[in-house]
């Protein structure tokens, strides 16, 4: 009976001798359950948006059959599957079916930004539980492919963001940027609003007075999807390029708004 269990995370990264010999380390002679499962990574995000999710799986149990096979050959018994897309999700799905001692991830060079710069390190660390290894590998597939890093997390959920949150008993914990943003967005669409009834009064609402209604209705749209994800989807940690896209436009496009929609009052 295995005497604990590995769920490895292994995107099209995994598959060089090092990164098996990585693996394999890991387990170092202790029994030990290893489920492999293969991100059923998109060609890009149109294909999923269009419903295309039969191909990306395809290609993913392609994949995942010669990286167990090469496993396998290294002396390793293993079980596999395909999972979401998104690897931080997949080793989530992966761990309400069974529990695990440890996560080790399987990541191109090439990736590093996504995971460091788009905060999907940090988001695998308040995610999941369980010590996480990110293994780093370089080279392309003429079979130079190597080790080149490994980051560790230990256990337990992570807060990454402590302590430059802002939260109380009945709000998530918000870091200062995604606050002020919010806080930026709400009051600067009352006014932005505010504006263009000014800017309409008197008028039919066309010409500037319709362009100013145009930048009221987008201002208010934008933040309030902004403010919608931080204060309702924070239990899925509402981050990565959306959640920075809806904070620069609170922070720079609201006052940019104001801007506009005063001028249109004043002078239109």
């Amino acid at each position: 009976m295995a005497e604990r269990s590995l769920i490895a995370i292994v995107t099209p990264a995994f598959g060089s001798a090092e990164s098996v010999e990585a693996l394999k380390r890991e387990v170092d002679g202790t029994p030990t359950e290893v489920r492999m499962v293969a991100p059923a990574v998109e060609i890009n995000p149109l294909h999923h948006t269009l419903g295309d999710i039969d191909g990306p799986r395809e290609e993913a149990a392609e994949r995942l059959k010669g990286a167990v096979a090469a496993v396998r050959d290294a002396g390793l018994e293993v079980s596999f599957e395909v999972g979401d897309p998104d690897p931080v999700q997949a080793a989530q799905d992966a761990l309400l079916m069974r529990p695990a001692d440890e996560i080790l991830i399987f990541a191109h060079a090439d990736d590093d930004k996504a995971w460091y710069e788009g905060d999907l390190w940090k988001h695998a660390e308040d995610s999941l539980e369980p010590p996480l290894k990110l293994v780093v590998v370089d080279g392309g597939p003429e079979g130079n492919e190597r080790v080149v890093e490994t980051d560790t997390s230990g256990a337990g959920l992570s807060n990454n963001d402590a302590p430059n949150e802002v939260g109380s008993a009945y709000l998530p914990g918000l870091s200062r940027g995604d606050f002020t943003g919010m806080v930026l967005g709400i009051f600067g669409t009352i006014v932005v609003a505010i504006l263009a009834a000014v800017a309409t009064s008197g008028s039919t609402g066309e010409g500037w007075a319709g362009v100013a209604i145009g930048i009221a209705i987008a201002t208010a749209l934008v933040n309030m999807a902004h403010v919608v994800g931080l204060l309702l989807m924070e239990s899925v940690r509402y981050r990565g390029g959306f959640a920075k896209f809806f904070r620069t436009v609170a922070l720079v496009g609201t006052p940019i708004a104001v801007l506009i929609n005063a001028a249109i009052a004043i002078f239109a």
